[in-house]
Protein backbone atom coordinates (compact mmCIF):
# COMPACT_ATOMS: atom_id res chain seq x y z
CA UNK A 1 0.00 0.00 0.00
CA UNK A 2 0.89 3.48 -0.88
CA UNK A 3 0.18 6.13 2.03
CA UNK A 4 0.65 9.71 1.58
CA UNK A 5 1.86 11.73 4.63
CA UNK A 6 1.04 15.20 4.70
CA UNK A 7 0.14 18.06 7.62
CA UNK A 8 -0.78 21.53 8.33
CA UNK A 9 2.10 22.15 11.01
CA UNK A 10 4.93 22.43 8.51
CA UNK A 11 7.62 19.51 7.21
CA UNK A 12 9.81 20.30 10.02
CA UNK A 13 7.16 18.98 12.57
CA UNK A 14 7.93 16.57 14.85
CA UNK A 15 4.45 15.17 14.96
CA UNK A 16 4.87 14.27 11.37
CA UNK A 17 8.51 12.85 11.77
CA UNK A 18 6.71 10.71 14.10
CA UNK A 19 3.68 9.78 11.65
CA UNK A 20 6.32 8.72 9.39
CA UNK A 21 7.60 6.30 12.04
CA UNK A 22 4.41 4.78 12.60
CA UNK A 23 3.36 4.79 8.58
CA UNK A 24 6.27 3.82 6.96
CA UNK A 25 5.35 0.01 9.00
CA UNK A 26 2.25 0.19 6.79
CA UNK A 27 3.73 0.67 3.27
CA UNK A 28 5.70 2.82 1.14
CA UNK A 29 5.13 6.07 2.43
CA UNK A 30 5.18 9.49 0.67
CA UNK A 31 5.33 12.39 2.84
CA UNK A 32 4.34 16.31 1.07
CA UNK A 33 3.48 18.99 3.54
CA UNK A 34 3.50 22.77 3.65
CA UNK A 35 7.10 24.58 4.30
CA UNK A 36 5.93 26.26 6.89
CA UNK A 37 3.10 26.73 9.47
CA UNK A 38 -0.40 26.78 7.77
CA UNK A 39 -2.35 26.12 10.97
CA UNK A 40 -6.04 27.27 10.08
CA UNK A 41 -6.09 27.29 6.26
CA UNK A 42 -8.68 24.77 5.94
CA UNK A 43 -9.51 23.68 2.71
CA UNK A 44 -7.64 26.68 0.61
CA UNK A 45 -5.94 26.24 -2.53
CA UNK A 46 -3.53 28.27 -4.28
CA UNK A 47 -4.68 29.53 -7.24
CA UNK A 48 -2.76 32.90 -7.50
CA UNK A 49 0.70 31.61 -8.26
CA UNK A 50 2.79 28.41 -9.17
CA UNK A 51 3.89 25.89 -6.72
CA UNK A 52 6.85 24.80 -5.72
CA UNK A 53 8.59 21.86 -4.54
CA UNK A 54 11.39 20.90 -3.20
CA UNK A 55 12.98 17.75 -1.74
CA UNK A 56 14.88 17.55 1.66
CA UNK A 57 17.81 15.34 2.50
CA UNK A 58 15.08 13.11 5.10
CA UNK A 59 13.58 12.28 1.76
CA UNK A 60 10.49 14.86 2.78
CA UNK A 61 8.72 17.03 -0.22
CA UNK A 62 7.70 20.86 0.98
CA UNK A 63 5.32 22.80 -1.22
CA UNK A 64 5.13 26.36 -0.70
CA UNK A 65 1.36 26.09 -0.22
CA UNK A 66 -1.74 25.06 1.78
CA UNK A 67 -1.97 21.53 3.40
CA UNK A 68 -4.90 20.66 0.76
CA UNK A 69 -2.37 21.84 -2.40
CA UNK A 70 -0.19 19.15 -1.01
CA UNK A 71 -2.26 16.13 -1.46
CA UNK A 72 -4.26 17.91 -4.44
CA UNK A 73 -1.07 17.93 -5.94
CA UNK A 74 0.42 14.54 -4.59
CA UNK A 75 -2.68 12.61 -6.07
CA UNK A 76 -3.59 14.31 -9.42
CA UNK A 77 -0.21 13.97 -10.60
CA UNK A 78 3.15 14.98 -8.73
CA UNK A 79 3.92 11.10 -8.70
CA UNK A 80 4.01 8.39 -10.61
CA UNK A 81 1.81 6.42 -8.95
CA UNK A 82 -1.40 7.62 -7.05
CA UNK A 83 -1.51 6.65 -3.27
CA UNK A 84 -4.17 4.77 -2.01
CA UNK A 85 -4.53 6.69 1.83
CA UNK A 86 -4.52 9.96 3.34
CA UNK A 87 -3.04 10.39 6.75
CA UNK A 88 -2.87 13.83 7.89
CA UNK A 89 -1.20 15.01 11.07
CA UNK A 90 0.59 14.01 14.02
CA UNK A 91 -1.37 17.92 14.73
CA UNK A 92 0.24 19.25 17.55
CA UNK A 93 -3.60 20.89 19.04
CA UNK A 94 -6.96 19.41 19.13
CA UNK A 95 -8.77 19.55 15.96
CA UNK A 96 -12.38 19.13 17.75
CA UNK A 97 -15.92 20.30 17.07
CA UNK A 98 -16.07 23.52 14.86
CA UNK A 99 -12.48 23.29 14.61
CA UNK A 100 -12.88 20.91 11.50
CA UNK A 101 -14.20 23.96 9.39
CA UNK A 102 -11.08 25.25 9.48
CA UNK A 103 -8.42 22.59 10.42
CA UNK A 104 -5.99 21.88 7.54
CA UNK A 105 -5.29 18.83 9.06
CA UNK A 106 -8.77 18.24 8.18
CA UNK A 107 -8.97 19.45 5.42
CA UNK A 108 -5.34 17.77 4.16
CA UNK A 109 -7.11 13.75 5.00
CA UNK A 110 -10.71 15.90 3.27
CA UNK A 111 -8.66 15.91 0.29
CA UNK A 112 -8.18 12.33 0.12
CA UNK A 113 -11.54 11.48 0.02
CA UNK A 114 -11.98 9.85 -3.01
CA UNK A 115 -8.98 7.33 -2.97
CA UNK A 116 -9.26 3.77 -2.34
CA UNK A 117 -8.46 3.83 1.17
CA UNK A 118 -10.60 6.25 4.12
CA UNK A 119 -8.58 8.94 4.83
CA UNK A 120 -7.23 9.69 8.38
CA UNK A 121 -6.63 13.16 10.13
CA UNK A 122 -5.08 12.69 13.37
CA UNK A 123 -4.48 14.92 16.30
CA UNK A 124 -2.83 15.62 19.92
CA UNK A 125 -4.88 17.54 22.36
CA UNK A 126 -1.70 18.59 24.21
CA UNK A 127 1.22 20.48 23.27
CA UNK A 128 4.23 18.79 24.81
CA UNK A 129 6.62 16.28 23.54
CA UNK A 130 5.07 13.39 25.27
CA UNK A 131 1.99 13.91 24.18
CA UNK A 132 2.63 13.28 20.94
CA UNK A 133 4.39 9.82 21.47
CA UNK A 134 0.87 9.00 22.86
CA UNK A 135 -0.67 9.65 19.91
CA UNK A 136 1.65 8.36 17.28
CA UNK A 137 0.94 4.84 19.62
CA UNK A 138 -2.54 5.52 18.86
CA UNK A 139 -1.80 6.18 14.98
CA UNK A 140 -0.26 2.18 15.20
CA UNK A 141 -2.96 0.95 17.17
CA UNK A 142 -5.34 2.26 14.40
CA UNK A 143 -3.48 0.59 11.64
CA UNK A 144 -3.14 -2.23 12.99
CA UNK A 145 -6.93 -3.13 12.66
CA UNK A 146 -8.26 -0.41 10.08
CA UNK A 147 -8.29 -2.52 6.77
CA UNK A 148 -10.95 -4.80 8.90
CA UNK A 149 -13.57 -1.87 8.61
CA UNK A 150 -15.39 -1.31 5.59
CA UNK A 151 -16.52 2.60 5.38
CA UNK A 152 -18.70 4.42 2.70
CA UNK A 153 -16.74 6.35 0.17
CA UNK A 154 -15.87 9.37 1.04
CA UNK A 155 -15.61 8.93 5.06
CA UNK A 156 -12.57 9.81 6.81
CA UNK A 157 -11.52 9.09 10.49
CA UNK A 158 -11.23 12.57 12.20
CA UNK A 159 -8.59 11.09 15.56
CA UNK A 160 -8.05 13.16 18.49
CA UNK A 161 -5.68 12.14 21.41
CA UNK A 162 -6.22 12.99 25.15
CA UNK A 163 -2.91 14.87 26.60
CA UNK A 164 -1.94 11.93 28.69
CA UNK A 165 0.61 9.63 28.30
CA UNK A 166 -0.73 6.19 26.62
CA UNK A 167 -1.14 4.03 29.79
CA UNK A 168 -3.21 6.64 31.17
CA UNK A 169 -5.63 6.53 28.15
CA UNK A 170 -9.35 5.11 29.16
CA UNK A 171 -9.59 3.54 25.54
CA UNK A 172 -11.55 4.88 22.03
CA UNK A 173 -14.84 5.93 21.54
CA UNK A 174 -16.68 6.83 18.07
CA UNK A 175 -17.90 9.98 18.70
CA UNK A 176 -19.94 13.43 16.82
CA UNK A 177 -18.90 16.06 16.70
CA UNK A 178 -19.51 18.99 19.35
CA UNK A 179 -19.66 23.17 18.75
CA UNK A 180 -18.10 25.73 20.61
CA UNK A 181 -19.32 28.98 21.83
CA UNK A 182 -18.18 31.86 19.32
CA UNK A 183 -14.59 33.06 19.18
CA UNK A 184 -13.07 35.35 21.46
CA UNK A 185 -12.92 38.99 20.34
CA UNK A 186 -10.13 40.18 18.20
CA UNK A 187 -7.22 41.72 19.67
CA UNK A 188 -7.09 45.47 18.43
CA UNK A 189 -3.30 46.07 18.25
CA UNK A 190 -1.39 49.21 16.43
CA UNK A 191 1.98 47.81 14.41
CA UNK A 192 5.18 50.47 14.69
CA UNK A 193 3.94 52.52 11.62
CA UNK A 194 0.88 53.76 14.13
CA UNK A 195 -1.52 51.35 11.38
CA UNK A 196 -4.23 49.60 13.19
CA UNK A 197 -3.45 45.80 12.87
CA UNK A 198 -5.90 42.49 14.32
CA UNK A 199 -5.15 39.39 15.95
CA UNK A 200 -7.89 36.79 15.18
CA UNK A 201 -9.35 35.96 18.84
CA UNK A 202 -9.13 32.39 20.27
CA UNK A 203 -11.42 29.54 19.81
CA UNK A 204 -14.68 29.42 21.97
CA UNK A 205 -15.18 27.47 25.29
CA UNK A 206 -17.61 23.93 24.01
CA UNK A 207 -20.42 24.47 24.19
CA UNK A 208 -22.18 20.95 23.18
CA UNK A 209 -20.03 18.36 25.00
CA UNK A 210 -22.20 16.04 26.16
CA UNK A 211 -22.08 12.36 26.43
CA UNK A 212 -21.12 11.02 22.66
CA UNK A 213 -19.04 14.15 21.71
CA UNK A 214 -15.70 14.24 20.58
CA UNK A 215 -15.41 17.35 22.94
CA UNK A 216 -16.78 14.85 25.96
CA UNK A 217 -14.78 11.66 25.22
CA UNK A 218 -11.52 13.72 24.95
CA UNK A 219 -12.17 15.04 28.95
CA UNK A 220 -13.04 11.78 30.16
CA UNK A 221 -9.79 10.65 28.78
CA UNK A 222 -10.72 8.82 25.67
CA UNK A 223 -9.02 8.47 22.38
CA UNK A 224 -12.25 10.45 20.16
CA UNK A 225 -13.05 8.96 16.41
CA UNK A 226 -15.31 11.19 14.80
CA UNK A 227 -16.29 10.07 11.35
CA UNK A 228 -16.54 13.30 8.37
CA UNK A 229 -17.97 12.99 5.39
CA UNK A 230 -17.35 15.95 2.50
CA UNK A 231 -21.34 15.39 1.46
CA UNK A 232 -22.88 19.55 3.26
CA UNK A 233 -25.82 19.21 2.05
CA UNK A 234 -28.53 19.69 4.73
CA UNK A 235 -30.73 16.82 3.35
CA UNK A 236 -32.99 16.60 6.90
CA UNK A 237 -34.66 20.06 5.27
CA UNK A 238 -34.63 19.40 1.50
CA UNK A 239 -38.42 18.55 1.30
CA UNK A 240 -38.83 21.87 3.83
CA UNK A 241 -37.10 24.02 1.30
CA UNK A 242 -39.49 21.95 -1.66
CA UNK A 243 -42.56 23.20 -0.38
CA UNK A 244 -41.80 26.38 0.19
CA UNK A 245 -40.67 26.51 -3.37
CA UNK A 246 -44.00 24.58 -4.38
CA UNK A 247 -45.71 27.47 -2.37
CA UNK A 248 -44.08 30.27 -4.35
CA UNK A 249 -45.18 29.21 -7.63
Amino acid sequence: MTILLANDDGVTAKGLALSYGVMKQFGDCIVVAPDNDCSGQSHALTLDRPLRIKEHDNGFFSVNGTPADCVHLSISGLFEQIPERVVSGINNCANLGDDVLYSGTVAAAMEGRMLGKNAIAISSCGREDRHLETTARVLHDIMTRLDTLQLPEGTILNVNVPACDYDELQGMKITRLGHRDPALPPTRLSDPRGHTVWWIGGVGNPRIAEEGTDFHAIGAGYVSITPLQYDKTGHSTLSLLEDWVGVMR
